[in-house]
């Protein structure tokens, strides 16, 4: 006998598995870290996504109008649509398990066997036939049952998610026109601006011309009107800019031209009449992304019974029947019904950390649901009194445009007369431009607000939740 201490293996050197590369995969990556990967086969080429033409029409489109038009052509709507429809197929999926499972075959053998007594070879033969296999669950304590319900929680969850991807598609759209319309009205308070400016850069040159005003006072107006000629410059390309934002939200190209409807009067900013308990209580039941946190936190819940219960024993029915055919004498069928009890005995604790993972997850999706509650509830508080403010800000800047256009017309005519200076008519001209820009952009923070609460409550009319009566 050789003992284990004098047998002398040979040892054969093995390469280090990250040198070990038989396919020569290498070559399709870069060869250092610090180098760019630069591809030896042609790039696929990103097509473009498809975009829909507005019908040929001069007029202004409506906010209504745009926002038909979104939900029919933004790729998100398709996207969240497909997304429901796999989870519909996916309960199907599901459901199969319920029924019994049958299996056709067909094959064909050629065999030869050897005699285990003589080692003489016997007469080869050929077999062939059909044959077919049934199989049904009897009894799992309702493992499949559970696997059903968290499908169609699943599915109730992305319907739901479909529903929100729609809001946020209008609210995309609100959001861009009403930003467009008010750069817009800057764009045109910015012309008015440089306007006025270059009045007063008049009457500071006609004034210097009758001795009346210093080069100063002519350098000061020519500063005013730069600055004023800056802001409408870059008022007139952010105009460019929130054109495409909303020409892309609404799912058109962004360089196609867009005309829309201006705002023709005021908006009509009334105080809100339902207290923001109302809010708060209405968006439980109204924004589908809440319920549909809920319904992923059920299905996460269903699954993790589903799981627990895989390991419990369960009754199989299986049966089989086929028909062997012979090339050299009768065929035969051949059956056989079987019912199984399964007993899982041990799976090398994989069942123990399925289950107490299925659970953590199940733990996690409630948790993710009550954390979006936190943020709804968050949403519709600052967007209720975001709103309320914004209410308040219009009246006060109302007031205080009047005022500022009053100044400016008579620090003007002085000016004009020669009495003032030309200090004193620049500032009046800025504190007007000011009080127009702030108030345009009350205008803007009250429309904002009110489509940011309308979405963070998930109704589907914003007019509900303003009242037409102060």
């Amino acid at each position: 006998m050789l003992g284990l201490t004098g047998l002398i293996l040979p040892v054969v050197a093995v390469p280090a598995a990250e040198g070990m590369d038989p396919f020569g995969t290498g070559r399709y990556m870069s060869p250092a870290p610090h180098l760019k990967w630069e591809s030896s086969l042609p790039l696929p080429e990103v097509k473009a996504a498809p975009s829909a033409r507005l019908p040929d029409s001069a007029r202004p489109l409506s906010l209504p109008e745009l926002t038909e038009f979104a939900l029919q052509n933004n790729p998100k709507t398709r996207q969240a649509w497909y997304a429901a429809r796999a989870a519909a197929a996916n309960v199907g999926i599901e459901q199969a398990d319920l029924l019994p499972q049958l299996t056709a075959n067909f094959n064909r053998t050629r065999l030869q066997n050897v005699s285990s007594n003589t080692g003489a070879l016997g007469p080869a033969q050929t077999r062939y036939g059909p044959s077919f296999a049934l199989s049904y669950v009897l009894f799992d304590f309702g493992a499949r049952a559970d696997q059903v319900e968290a499908a169609e929680y699943r599915l109730l969850a992305a319907n739901l998610a479909q529903n929100r991807v729609l809001q946020d598609v209008i609210f995309q759209v609100e959001h861009a026109y009403y930003q467009l319309l008010g750069i817009d009205a800057l764009v045109k308070t910015n012309e008015m601006s440089l306007k006025n400016n270059q009045t007063a850069l008049e009457a500071a040159q006609k004034r210097r011309e009758s001795g009346l005003a210093t080069v100063a006072d002519v350098y000061r107006a020519e500063t005013a009107v730069a600055q004023a000629q800056l802001n409408l410059t870059r008022g007139r390309g952010d105009l460019q800019k929130a054109k495409g934002q909303l020409a892309s939200a609404v799912g058109l190209p962004v360089n196609q031209f867009l005309q829309v409807q201006v705002l023709s009067a005021p908006p009509r900013a009334h105080e809100i009449v339902q207290s923001i308990d109302g809010f708060l209580q209405r968006a439980k039941s109204t924004r589908p992304d809440l319920v549909a946190a809920e319904a992923q936190a059920r299905a996460a819940r269903a699954a993790a019974n589903a799981t627990a219960k895989a390991g419990l024993p369960s009754i199989e029915f299986t049966g089989n029947t086929a028909r062997t055919l012979f090339d050299n004498r009768p065929g035969a069928n051949t059956f056989n019904l079987t019912f199984n009890l399964r007993i899982p005995l041990f799976s090398g604790f994989r069942d123990t950390y399925q289950i107490r993972q299925a659970e953590a997850q199940a733990q996690q999706a409630e948790a993710a649901r009550d954390a979006l509650y936190k943020q709804t509830e968050l949403d519709v508080w600052q967007a209720y009194f975001d709103l309320q403010t914004a209410v308040s800000g219009i009246a006060s800047t109302e007031a205080q445009v009047r005022s500022a256009e009053q100044t400016a017309q008579a620090t003007l005519a002085r000016y004009q007369a020669g009495f003032g200076s030309i200090l004193d008519l620049i500032t009046a001209q800025q504190d007007e431009s000011s009080a127009r820009v702030q108030r345009i952009q009350s205008y803007l923070d009250w429309f904002t607000a009110l489509a940011r609460l309308n979405f963070s409550m998930g109704a589907s009319d914003i007019l509900a939740l303003a009242s037409d009566k102060k």
